[in-house]
């Protein structure tokens, strides 16, 4: 990784060299999280979100068999009473 050396302006503001922010694919806009601590300031950028809702994920896991019913689903498990069953093997 690279380093670099920046001065900090009259205003409290840096430039974050070109180097750096293309080794860390940070573009215009990305945002950063400052955690301070004793020996300095760290930034972190903040995850980009991916756009996806909930909803976009329906059907994306497919099931083999017949479909259960909501009862079914909701039923409690009773983990020890068969290894199998609690893997999700039923023999």
């Amino acid at each position: 990784m690279p380093t670099a050396t920046t001065t900090l302006s009259s205003k409290g503001q840096i430039v974050i060299p070109k180097e750096i922010r293309e080794a860390l694919h940070w573009e215009a806009g990305t945002q950063l999280t400052l955690v301070s601590s004793a020996s300095g300031v760290t930034l972190k950028a903040i995850p980009k979100k991916t756009g996806r809702r909930f909803a976009d994920l329906i059907g994306s896991l497919k099931h083999d068999g017949p479909p259960l019913s909501t009862e079914a689903l909701c039923q409690p498990v009773e983990y020890g009473a068969d290894e199998d069953m609690v893997k999700g093997q039923a023999r």
